[in-house]
């Protein structure tokens, strides 16, 4: 008679799921601390149900996105430290949805990795659960996928969905932008989302630092400027929308100034960007000060400082400054939906 086996041929394979099982069933409290009262399922149906009650609004339209956090994952696995992770990839979609007047709603996530971490796994949920709480949106389902051969070692990628609802005629489009308006950047914490990449060559590669390195002018080390979690700005749009009128919204995140501002503008408007009218975190004139990129390539890389950009009639940029930590750095004239910098 042969011996049974002392591990389930699955598990032998490199999928457990036993231990799937065992973490995902430790989560019911932390995920139902997100929910909202629209949300009618259980955590681990096949399917999330949100009750679509939209009080308030006249003619909800139905916003949605989805995203990942991009290489800032090797980051995180280098220093080992995975519970910011999460609160980037939810402030990182909220953002998406907020620059067309969006509130979030609901968001699902989904992990794939090579070999399940318990210890990695809890980090991750745990900042998924604290943003999407902090944001008013309920996590509402997820998959998590064991696949040894696709992903390596203790590689996993991480990447959600998000969906909001904004009225309709309040819904902001870019298509009221007009020459003479005015550009307000609101500062970002440091790379958010986009970028790492380059950063990780230029600083690792060609700079030969290490991420216990302090960053030049700060008392920060690399690793904390580099895992400074992505900014949520639905918050401050949300109540300053109450006393302006934004007439667009760009989210600075991959393609930077130069790819992301016109994808707001009106065929005939272009905008001019005045790098030096704000101040610019160390981390970014670290990166300028390397001489892989010429400065034009900074800004179609990285957010330099600027996580958010609106623009305004010029009668309105006063009130956003005195409301809120921001800068003009720039104004829209007659164009063909181009970003010229102006350094």
């Amino acid at each position: 008679m042969s011996k049974a086996p002392s591990q389930k041929a699955y598990a032998a394979a490199g999928v457990d799921i036993d231990l799937g099982n065992s973490l995902k069933s430790g989560l019911v409290s932390r995920i139902q601390s997100t929910h909202r009262p629209e949300v009618l399922s259980k955590i681990g149906g096949f399917g999330g149900l949100f009750k679509a009650s939209f009080k308030g609004y006249k003619e909800p339209v139905l916003v949605s996105s989805i995203d990942g956090v991009g290489t800032k994952l090797k980051v995180a696995s280098m220093l080992g430290k995975h519970d910011t992770i999460g609160q980037d990839l939810v402030n990182h979609c909220v953002n998406d949805i907020a620059v067309v007047g969006a509130e979030p709603l609901f968001f699902l996530d989904y992990i794939g990795t090579g070999k399940l971490e318990p210890a990695v796994f809890h980090s991750i949920i745990g900042g998924l659960s604290k943003a999407c709480k902090e944001a008013g949106c309920a996590l509402i389902g997820g998959e998590t996928a064991q696949m040894p051969g696709i992903y390596h070692g203790e590689d996993y990628d991480l990447v959600g969905t998000i969906i909001g609802v904004v009225d309709k005629k309040k819904a902001i489009d870019g298509s009221k932008i007009q020459p003479g308006d005015v550009l307000i950047g609101f500062p970002s914490s440091g790379l958010h989302t986009n970028g790492y990449s380059l950063a990780r060559q230029i600083l690792f590669t060609k700079l030969q630092m290490s991420l216990e390195d302090t960053l030049p002018g700060t008392k920060q080390t690399l690793g904390e400027a580099l895992l400074a979690v992505h900014v949520n700005y639905q918050p401050l749009l949300k109540k300053l929308s109450k006393e302006v009128s934004f007439k667009g919204l760009s989210h600075i995140t991959g393609g930077g100034f130069v790819d992301n501002i016109p994808r707001i503008l009106p065929a005939n408007v272009d905008v001019e960007i005045d790098v030096k009218s704000y101040p610019s975190l160390p981390l970014f004139d670290l990166l300028a000060g390397s001489g892989v990129c010429e400065r034009e390539e900074l800004y179609q890389v990285f957010n330099m400082s600027i996580g958010m950009v609106a623009i305004v009639s010029a009668k309105d940029a006063p009130k956003i400054l005195k409301k809120t930590k921001a800068y003009v750095i720039g104004k829209a004239v007659k164009g063909k939906r181009r970003v010229k910098l102006k350094f």
